[in-house]
């Protein structure tokens, strides 16, 4: 048996070399709730930790600009006003 030195899974992880763009289509697939079994395992053993959380953290900034734009855009219409 080997031994194991804490921290040795998160350096090999790191090592992976999936694309960013890979990493923002599987991102951009848990922001959506839909993903295939299989998709998800090989996005687990294939994707960078670090570009994930680059990725999610701009899609989120993303997201939530996109609805500000939008509410002040309804706001600014007056459909929503009376």
């Amino acid at each position: 048996m080997t031994a194991h030195r804490p921290g040795e899974d998160l350096k090999q992880a790191l090592r992976r070399s999936g694309s960013f763009a890979g990493t923002l289509r599987a991102v951009l697939w848990s922001f959506f709730g839909v993903r295939k079994g299989a998709d998800y395992d090989k996005d687990v053993s294939q994707l960078n930790p670090l570009h994930v959380i680059v990725a999610g953290v701009l899609v989120a900034v993303l997201f939530v600009v996109g609805l500000l734009l939008l509410v002040n855009w309804v706001v600014g219409s007056g459909v929503a006003g009376t």
